[in-house]
């Protein structure tokens, strides 16, 4: 525990608190309990957790990543708020990178210690006097088959979503005729196994896309079969730069809630589709693009253009190795089938009480409290999609998490938790055709800000820009870096303002492998700036002699310019 998360306390509070990961930490889990540690000004606090390692194999009930793994986010937009990424590291982390970074947080502060790997959690349940003391009770076991029975004053459920593979097979007539192969995403680890093969993939999100393109590679044929499609977008933006560098800002979220957002919407499909056209391609969604997150794939349009990989509709049907399109078309000779069809958020360690809606899923105020429990002694870190980096998220999660057990944060009344979450619901339905996605989806941005709020860490960027300019500036024009909410209230870390003005120079260090001579000034830049001032002093002057004339000359260019605009759209 770092004695500077919360320094207006003066002793260890009365807690004792459980953040519990009972599977394999292969995506954020093992996050979610680091984080949980930290925070929490509680004494004493242990970790459950299976494993620190990606796993060769699947095992069942664990994440499980594929070996060509990347992050859709970049390094600065997605570390931890007081512990920014090493300099040399690349923008764009593999997994065993990202995984090393997790050890060198959990070796700096000294949280290692407090995690019980190799432990099984079978059972959270509340104590027979939960209405009155909110403990929990709970049963695990070691690897050497030991259980035991624990009492906690808080649990944090960090187990994340990506556990069980949902594979909706009874959806497609005549799958049980099918001859070849049907495997899951979760089960993918490399292309090898496909080579030759004829091969569907079902799914369009990014982890479909990524097994798709790496197995157009290597396979005789690969197809994507999608039900809506899906806006894709690069993970680089002008000059090269990251894309949630220059997307992610403050000022933007601003102009998205005051510009009209279907102006905004045609304006960046306008920008991609000059890339490679949507529609073109087969890839162009029902949705306007800032409604839904788009799919983050470097390669999709190459490998659909160099032909080894088709965009297909929606699987019709199966009819032994032929597979029917909604379409009509009929690919013949099919060997496999990897469904990217997402996960099923389940936790069989939990009361069932909490998943008793009428959908099966967990209600959730802001994405973290369960809204079933009489006392919010319980939170779920990481049940939430976000458009932009998720570790973040999940550390402002913990963070409230801890002040709301501690007994600093106040939730509303379970009333007015209803009516939020059922607002949030109605709202997100619009735009998703899914319930469950208008569950957990989120818009990054105003999602975190509403967490900092709570918390009392929201930067106040108007304060900033009379008292510091240089970093109300950079907060307010510059990437919203996570280093934002450290700058005040709880929590508060030294070195966020000086995290803020290096965080380009962190950006481009690993860049810089090969030195270039910086570009001497040429005179022809004066020469330029002389010549403009000149033909603005000449028009000046021929303006006076002639009134109409520039005038009859502005209008004629500009209905030239809307004329030769309308004709290329």
């Amino acid at each position: 525990m770092c004695p500077n998360c919360y320094p207006y306390v003066s002793s260890p509070l009365a807690l004792r608190v459980l953040p519990v990961s009972p599977t394999c930490p292969a995506r954020y889990p093992y996050v979610s309990c680091l984080l949980s540690i930290r925070v929490l000004p509680v004494s004493p606090c242990l970790c459950f957790c299976a494993s620190l390692r990606i796993q060769e194999t699947p095992e069942a009930g664990c994440s499980s990543v594929y070996r060509s793994l990347f992050s859709n986010t970049s390094k600065e937009m997605m570390c931890f708020s007081d512990f920014p990424m090493p300099a040399h590291y690349p923008n764009y982390l593999h997994h065993s990178r990202l995984l090393d970074y997790l050890r060198l947080y959990a070796e700096h502060f000294e949280l290692l210690k407090h995690i019980h790997f190799q432990t099984t959690v079978h059972s959270v349940r509340p104590r027979p006097d939960f209405s009155l003391s909110g403990q929990w009770e709970v049963v695990t076991e070691n690897k050497d088959g030991l259980k035991e029975t624990h009492t906690f004053d808080g649990v944090l459920v960090c187990s994340g979503h990506f556990t069980h593979p949902f594979m909706p097979l009874s959806a497609f007539p005549g799958i049980d005729t099918f001859s070849g192969k049907c495997c899951h995403s979760w089960e993918y680890k490399d292309a090898e196994l496909f080579r030759g093969k004829r091969v569907v993939v079902v799914g369009m999100g990014n982890s479909g896309g990524d097994i798709a393109v790496e197995i157009s590679r290597v396979a005789q044929m690969t197809f994507l079969s999608t039900r809506e499609g899906a806006w894709v977008v690069g993970r680089l933006a002008g000059n090269g730069l990251p894309l949630d560098i220059m997307l992610i800002r403050r000022l933007n979220s601003l102009l998205l809630h005051l510009l009209p957002r279907a102006l905004l919407s045609w304006m960046e499909e306008r920008a991609y589709n000059q890339k490679y056209d949507h529609r073109l391609y087969g890839l162009q969604p029902r949705h306007r693009i800032l409604d839904q997150r788009p799919v983050i794939n470097d390669d999709l349009p190459v490998c659909i253009l160099q032909g080894v990989l088709q965009i297909k509709p929606n699987i019709r049907e199966f009819r032994g190795s032929r597979v029917v399109f909604d379409n009509g078309v009929t690919e013949e000779g099919i060997d496999v089938v990897v469904f990217c069809t997402g996960y099923k958020a389940t936790f069989p360690f939990l009361p069932p009480s909490l998943t008793s809606s009428p959908e099966g899923e967990m209600r959730l105020y802001k994405r973290v409290f369960p809204l079933s429990l009489e006392r919010p002694t319980l939170a779920v870190l990481g049940m939430i999609n976000v458009t932009g980096p998720q570790m973040p998220v999940m550390e402002m999660q913990a963070r409230w998490a801890a002040r709301v057990f501690a007994g600093l944060i106040h939730l509303p009344p379970l009333a007015t938790m209803h009516k939020i979450t059922e607002k949030e619901w109605k709202e997100n339905v619009k735009k998703y055709s899914c319930s469950k996605k208008a569950a957990v989806e989120r818009e990054y941005l105003p999602y975190i800000d509403s967490l900092a709020k709570e918390v009392g860490v929201y930067p106040n960027v108007l304060w900033m820009l009379l008292t510091d300019p240089a970093i109300g500036l950079r907060v307010l024009f510059g990437p919203c870096t996570p280093y934002q909410f450290r700058l005040n209230g709880p929590g508060r870390w030294e070195g966020a303002r000086q995290a803020i003005l290096t965080q380009w120079e962190r950006l481009v260090t690993p860049l810089k492998t090969r030195p270039i001579p910086e570009p001497k000034p040429s005179g022809l830049f004066g020469w330029g700036l002389a010549g403009g001032a000149l033909l603005i002093f000449a028009a000046i002057v021929f303006q006076r002699r002639n009134p109409t004339f520039l005038q009859n000359q502005i209008a004629e260019m500009t209905f030239v310019g809307i004329s030769r605009w309308y004709s290329f759209t």
